[in-house]
Order: C-alpha cells, then structure tokens, then sequence
C-alpha cells in the first residue's frame, strides 16, 4: 500500500506561485502513476497532473498547461506541484494520488479519474485570492 502526505499550499495572491510537496512511501516510483487532484467547493475532484517516471510521462489539464509544472524526486521520493501565474479558479483542495498507469499505443499514459488511482492523500487547502 502506497503512502502519500501532502504539504504546502496557503493563501496566495492571484498571480504568485507556490508549490506543492507530495512524500511518497510503500512502493517504488516506477510502479505506478503519481498525480495531483484538485476540489473545489461544490465541484467534482479534478486531475491537474501527473507523471510516470519510468518513462519520464507527464500530463497537464487544459486549464493549468504552462502555468504548473510536475517533477519527481526519485531519491527522496518526493513529487512536486510548481505553480505559476495562480488564478483564483485554481483554489480548491488539491491532493496527491498513486495509481497503475494505463498502457496506450505509444507507451504508459496517466489516467484522469479519481478510479484510476487507489492511494491518496489527505489534501491541503490552496486559495488564491486578495
């Protein structure tokens, strides 16, 4: 059973960053999928991101492409949320999930449902606001 514990987040002001930590245990990195959630007040749980390092996979939602970006520690077993330009939209809780990856034509590819990942978080509140 994979464990995760997410940190970071806060109150940020529209336009800044702030970057989310995941601390992964109980498996190795290249047996799954990591991927970072997100859920608004009254909204369904989102995918935002998510990586496979195995074979260096990464994918962004439409709405946070070229905003965040997702990197891994293999060493320390970290995963990380960078994210730039916030916006208020962006608020929400945001979670860490691991899961198997799916295998696509053109290699492993992340799946986007919440059913796609098993092992989760417990969240940690991002508002962007002024």
């Amino acid at each position: 059973q994979v464990q995760l514990v997410e940190s970071g987040g806060g109150l940020v002001q529209p336009g800044g960053s702030s970057r989310l930590s995941c601390a992964v245990s109980g498996s190795s990195f290249d047996d799954y999928a990591v991927a970072w959630f997100r859920q608004a007040p009254g909204k369904e749980r989102e995918a935002v991101s998510c990586v496979i390092t195995i074979d260096d996979v990464r994918s962004y939602a439409d709405s946070v492409r070229g905003r965040f970006t997702i990197s891994a520690d293999n060493t320390n077993n970290m995963v990380y949320l960078q994210m730039n330009s916030l916006k208020p939209e962006d608020t929400g809780v945001y979670y860490c999930a691991a899961g198997a990856y799916l295998l696509g034509p053109t290699g492993p590819r992340c799946g986007t449902r919440t059913s796609n990942f098993d092992s989760w978080g417990q969240g940690t509140q991002v508002t962007v606001s002024s």
